[in-house]
Order: C-alpha cells, then sequence, then structure tokens
C-alpha cells in the first residue's frame, strides 16, 4: 500500500496575525522551527523513501527537519504551493474586509471565485491532486511525505477524493505543522486515513 502525507508548515508571525501569505515568501518564527523539529521525529518513524517540499521557505524550512532527521534529500516542487491570493496577501482578514467589502462577503459565502486574483479553487485542487497521483506512482508501496499548506492540504485531497466542494469544507483547517495521511489502495483506491494529526 502506498501512503503519502500531507504536512503542513510550521507556524510564521503572519499566521498569528491572520495575515493571508498565500504565494508571499514568508519564514517560519521560531515557535514553527520547534514544530518543525518536534513533528520531523514522529514523521521519521514512518519511514519515508520521499521528501517533497513547496518551495516557500516556511515549507523548505520544515522539511529540512525531516531531511536532518532521516538523511533523505529534499526536493522543491512549485505544485505545492499555497493557493495564490491575489490583491488579499499580504493584508489581515479585518484590512480584507474593509478595502474589498464584496469580495470579502463572497468568500464568506463560500464562493469559490471571490475575485481579486485569488486562485479558483477548482485549479488549487487540480495541480495538488496531480501532484499527490504523481509522487504515489514515484514511490509504489512506499511512503511519501509532501511538505505543503494548510489550504493545498484541504483543496487537494478534496480533488482527490472527488467531494464535492460543500462537502470539503466541514474539514478544519490543517494545523501548524499537522499533517493528513492519504493511503492507495489496489482495491479500493484512495482512502483518508486520518487528518490534523501532529504532536500534541
Amino acid at each position: 500500500m502506498t501512503t503519502i502525507i500531507l504536512w503542513r508548515h510550521g507556524n510564521t508571525d503572519w499566521n498569528n496575525q491572520q495575515r493571508f501569505q498565500g504565494q508571499t515568501d514568508v519564514p517560519l518564527n521560531e515557535r514553527g522551527l520547534t514544530q518543525a523539529v518536534a513533528a520531523a521525529g514522529r514523521l521519521a518513524a514512518l519511514n519515508p523513501d520521499l521528501v517533497v517540499t513547496s518551495d516557500l521557505s516556511r515549507c523548505a524550512a520544515t522539511a529540512a527537519a525531516l531531511g536532518d532527521a532521516t538523511g533523505l534529500p529534499v526536493e522543491r516542487d512549485v505544485r505545492l504551493r499555497e493557493r495564490c491570493f491575489g490583491e488579499w496577501e499580504t493584508l489581515t482578514r479585518s484590512e480584507v474586509a474593509q478595502r474589498f467589502p464584496e469580495a470579502w462577503a463572497r468568500w464568506l459565502s463560500g464562493d469559490p471565485h471571490p475575485g481579486c486574483g485569488i486562485e479558483p479553487i477548482a485549479d488549487l485542487g487540480k495541480r495538488m491532486a496531480e501532484m499527490i497521483r504523481h509522487t504515489a506512482e514515484r514511490v509504489p508501496g512506499k511512503t511519501a511525505v509532501l511538505v505543503t499548506h494548510g489550504g493545498s492540504t484541504k483543496w487537494g485531497i478534496g480533488a482527490l477524493l472527488g467531494w464535492p466542494e460543500e462537502t470539503v469544507e466541514t474539514l478544519r483547517g490543517m494545523g501548524n505543522c499537522h499533517w493528513a495521511r492519504l493511503q492507495h489502495d489496489t482495491e479500493r483506491g484512495w482512502l483518508l486515513v486520518g487528518y490534523n494529526l501532529g504532536v500534541p
């Protein structure tokens, strides 16, 4: 059985400020670095065979902790980036609500296309699902860790499993340095066997 772990990066200052990061390159803070080392110890015990990370530094630094723990090289792939948030990137939630009230209202209502240059959910899900399938083809019967972002994890899982958007919305956001575990069974296909797993 092939296992794919989707591991969200550690904490950043922008996470704490509720600021939209998207594809802006924001580094881990000290808490995030500590989280990465702690989680890497747990993930190393799964004996991964491959580690691939988003090219953004908050993920690359998170992945480096697992590389250190396992001795594995860490690859980078832009497909693992977070959803692009267009004009909202660098802004807090309250700033977005003030500057883009109509788009913000569409966002809150669950509109997958709120505007402002935000990447459509369908595009995000498609690139993530393709990345997961491609990785599984590289490590049949083995385990790979993909270091990515919260939204990318959530919508990638939904697209991979064929869930409607309203079902995906019921998933709680992934905690910093937590992960989801997917397995591919030759008879049953893709299975979500764990979500929001992590070090307490």
